[in-house]
């Protein structure tokens, strides 16, 4: 398999079998099949062809699935736009992309697009319908956007190859069969959904359950109801579960296991949602120019906390020194991946796709660390680096330690300016909820675990830490808040 054909020519063949549902809708195989070609029919009488782009400006639900399949039915591609940008950041990716229908009512003003109403799509296809040729595996499936936390988001080419290849890889990985049941509460415009969820439902046969805005508590009554087998999410969301009085009574006993992505676990955090939840969860690790996963420890097997787990079948990971040379094992330096996976590259952004993709291998920006088993450790991004008086600090591990305080929920650390040393580390720090934490009692903590030159300067207690949109902490906000301080 080598194309997502796969999905959008084949879904129909399992019948009767309960496909995807989300807070309104339940389909089966068959219906979802109907759904899409209908969708498609509807696309290509809106002058969608091969080669083209449809976007959606959707929440989760079905009829955004429908809309990417369809797309690929017929040789288009899809990208999702965040249903909560503002007209400015919504016509930004739908013009960059050149979008030619947009699913969804977006907040801009452009007369070169046509909206369809999601409730608009037919449900019935024409069975007359001549399907299009099957896209080709080098052809773009998806185009999904970066956060833009470097500068402005870039619009990541997935090709149909990329995406076939990660939805096998991921299902094998993880171990999943027709007999899964996914919970789906990350949003479908990030790879992590898409690609933890639901291609590989599609792919073996299982069930979809789509929920709507996640809190703690539709959660809880959404594992007890729906009866899902695993979920994917983000350290956030565990932080908020592991925190939440309800987690003692809740009904989880469908859940075989979970998955943690998208940004570091803490080791302490990590322990703490896998006893409360009673799962194992398996921590992966990746970038939406690999597609999505490149390691992840083993569902069963040798899992090592504190390590994001080893390469995915198929894809090799180096770890290299400025001039590109492997370092000695257990040494740092910059993760660069290859394999199927890797982004077709950049759209419209010849040198950014050159200066990214070198020989083959996708850097990644990471400072990581190969074990002799082949475990990956990221120790942190090299853009994060504080460089202290001309040692480098690295935030990653400051913020372990101060994990290992039993009233931090979660923290995160930033370079601030310093008049002598340049950088120095400063700390944002959420307790969990009814504890108490002091900033002295915490600085206390990290004397005897961090090195003069490893403590922030600063310990700042907040109530919650900034997120972008696809919940990661939001750490150039962060080092804002830093400069505002020191320029007042």
């Amino acid at each position: 398999m080598t194309t997502t054909g796969y999905f959008a020519w084949q879904l129909a063949d399992r019948g009767d079998r309960p496909c995807v549902r989300d807070d309104r809708t339940e389909l089966t195989y068959r219906e979802f099949a109907d759904r899409v070609d209908a969708a498609a029919q509807h696309l290509q009488s809106l002058g969608v062809k091969r080669g083209d782009v449809v976007a959606t400006f959707l929440p989760n639900r079905v009829e955004l699935l429908v809309t990417i399949m369809a797309a690929w039915r017929l040789g288009a591609a899809a990208t999702p736009v965040n249903p909560g940008f503002t007209a400015t950041e919504a016509d930004y990716q739908l013009d960059d992309a050149n979008v030619r229908v947009v699913v969804g009512r977006t907040p801009g003003r452009s007369t070169t697009r046509v909206d369809v109403d999601p409730d608009d799509l037919p449900t019935t296809p024409d069975p007359a319908w001549i399907v299009p040729e099957e896209p080709a595996g080098e052809d773009v499936a998806l185009i999904i956007y970066t956060s833009g936390s470097t500068g402005s988001p870039k619009g990541v080419e997935q090709t149909h190859a990329n995406a076939a290849y990660m939805a096998a890889a991921v299902a094998r990985h993880v171990e999943v069969d027709a007999d899964d049941h996914a919970l789906l509460i990350l949003p479908l415009f990030h790879s992590n959904a898409l690609y933890a969820s639901f291609l590989p439902m599609m792919l073996v046969g299982g069930q979809l359950s789509i929920t709507g805005a996640f809190s703690v508590s539709r959660f809880f009554a959404d594992v007890a109801t729906l009866r899902p087998t695993y979920f994917s999410a983000v350290p956030t969301i565990y932080a908020l579960l592991t925190a939440s009085p309800d987690i003692a009574t809740a009904d989880v006993s469908s859940l075989d296991f979970a998955i943690c992505g998208a940004a570091p676990i803490s080791k302490e955090l990590l322990d703490a949602a896998e006893s409360s939840l009673g799962v194992t969860i398996v921590e992966g690790y990746g970038l939406t120019e690999g597609t999505c996963v490149s390691a992840c420890n083993p569902r069963n097997g040798v899992r090592k906390l504190g390590t994001v787990g080893v390469a995915l079948d198929g894809q090799r990971i180096a770890v290299v020194d400025a001039d590109g040379r492997p370092v000695p094992t257990g040494e740092r330096g910059e993760v660069v991946i290859s394999g199927p996976n890797v982004m077709r590259g950049y759209l419209h952004r010849p040198d950014a796709t050159a200066s990214t993709i070198i020989d083959g291998r996708l850097h990644t920006g990471d400072i990581g660390i190969l074990d002799t088993d082949g475990y990956l450790s990221i120790v942190d991004r090299i853009k994060d680096m504080i460089i202290r008086g001309g040692e480098n600090v690295y935030p990653k591990e400051i913020e372990a330690a101060i994990a290992t305080h039993p009233a931090v929920l979660e923290c995160a650390v930033v370079g601030g300016p310093h008049t002598i040393l340049g950088e120095v580390p400063i700390a944002f720090v959420v307790a969990y909820p009814d504890t108490a934490l002091d900033s002295a009692d915490l600085a206390d903590h990290l004397h005897a675990i961090l090195t003069k030159a490893k403590r922030p300067t600063e310990i700042h207690l907040v109530d919650t830490l900034p997120r972008n949109p696809v919940g990661k902490i939001d750490k150039p906000s962060l080092r804002q808040r830093t400069r505002s301080a020191v320029d007042a």
